[in-house]
């Protein structure tokens, strides 16, 4: 059982905000709503918030507007291996303990119950793209292999999504792709499981999931080589079994400033003028988790975008949703962009060098 729970503890009004702090608290991943007495009232973890955040409501207001007042629950009698089992098949990954009156007692989490157990699905890291915003510098180096700290931007991904518990990677190569291939070759170097997947045609950011030898069990998370990010892909998988969804795109918010005033016109007339209004949007970031049977649908060797994918589901009335970001994400497609990366390294990622 979880030696810090009480930590996880919060009144119903207390902020969304001050809520995050707990639930971003890497040993306890949720926040559990309590009356006075202690009495469990709901439960709040990421996916919640994110939810929130896509409704538009505001982290100044109280996490009983977020939370789920209906969660699922373990009694202090139950034993650890009834509490594996039964987190596993019902696909979560906590659960407050409680006593025989309703109080919470403890939190057991899935991911201390089974240690360092690691994840079942596969990760395909798209490496494959010219990186034509980027020449000079990748004239005679693929984009993925250019260095950000000490080691290249692959190399980066991949220990980040190692620490989170993957550890089995397709790499997509084309555009001299034997260079990302003599680099990393089987992965062993790195503790870690990775096969390629060669593309005579640049096949698009979906068309190469076709060639995967394999067919997979469990979802499969797609990140392009070119994102760097402190994404907890845990949390993403959890949304994406929670939601039902047979696609989930990450998504990052997206603020420009218009810098003009901008004329309101009805009928030629003028009614208003926005000066330098400021435009939000949510933005694909280039992450995706994917059930297996969505890529078994791709025809083989056809090119195809991760946007035809969802456009297909979305036409097909099937469950595609958007997990937004609220961790550090940049995607590195101009050289301001791959500076920018290099400035925020050493704050964001200097403790996996």
């Amino acid at each position: 059982m979880k030696k810090n729970w009480q930590n996880a503890l919060l009144g119903p009004e207390t902020p969304i905000f001050d809520a995050l702090r707990v639930v971003d608290d890497a040993s306890l991943k949720l926040a559990l709503v309590v009356d006075k007495e202690n009495k469990l009232l709901g439960v709040v973890t990421d996916g919640d918030v994110r939810r929130g955040i896509l409704e538009g409501v505001p982290l100044h207001d109280p996490v009983s507007m977020i939370m789920n007042g209906s969660p699922q629950t373990a009694s202090v009698n139950d034993d650890t291996d009834f509490l594996k089992t039964f987190m596993r098949n019902q696909g979560i990954d906590h659960l407050p303990v409680l006593d025989i009156e309703g109080h919470v007692v403890g939190l057991e989490l899935l991911s201390e119950l089974l240690t360092s157990e690691p994840l079942p699905g596969c990760v395909v890291l798209m490496a494959g793209g010219l990186g034509s915003r980027l020449h000079p510098l990748t004239s005679d180096c693929p984009k993925p292999l250019l260095p950000i700290g000490e080691k290249p931007l692959l190399e980066t991904i991949i220990r980040e999504m190692c620490t989170q518990g993957f550890q089995r990677f397709y790499i997509t190569i084309n555009y001299l792709g034997e260079k990302v291939r003599d680099y990393f070759g089987d992965g062993s170097s790195l503790g870690v499981e990775i096969c390629y997947i060669e593309e005579e045609s640049r096949l698009g950011t979906a068309g190469a999931l076709s060639l995967l030898p394999t067919e997979e069990e469990h979802p499969i998370v797609i990140v392009n080589g070119d994102v760097l990010t402190k994404l907890n892909f845990r949390h993403l998988l959890q949304f994406h079994h929670e939601s039902r969804a047979r696609a989930t795109m990450c998504v990052s918010h997206y603020d420009f400033t218009v810098p003009y005033g901008v004329a309101r016109v009805r009928d030629r007339q003028l009614v208003a003028i926005d000066e330098k209004p400021e435009l939000k949007y949510l933005v694909n970031a280039g992450i995706y988790a994917v059930d297996a049977d969505v890529v078994s649908e791709l025809k083989k060797g056809e090119r195809q975008d991760m946007t035809d994918v969802f456009n297909r589901l979305i036409a097909d009335r099937d469950t595609a949703v958007v997990f937004p970001i609220r961790e550090y994400w940049i995607d590195i497609g101009r050289a301001s962009d791959l500076e920018l990366a290099r400035t925020d390294f050493e704050k964001f990622f200097g403790e996996n060098q």
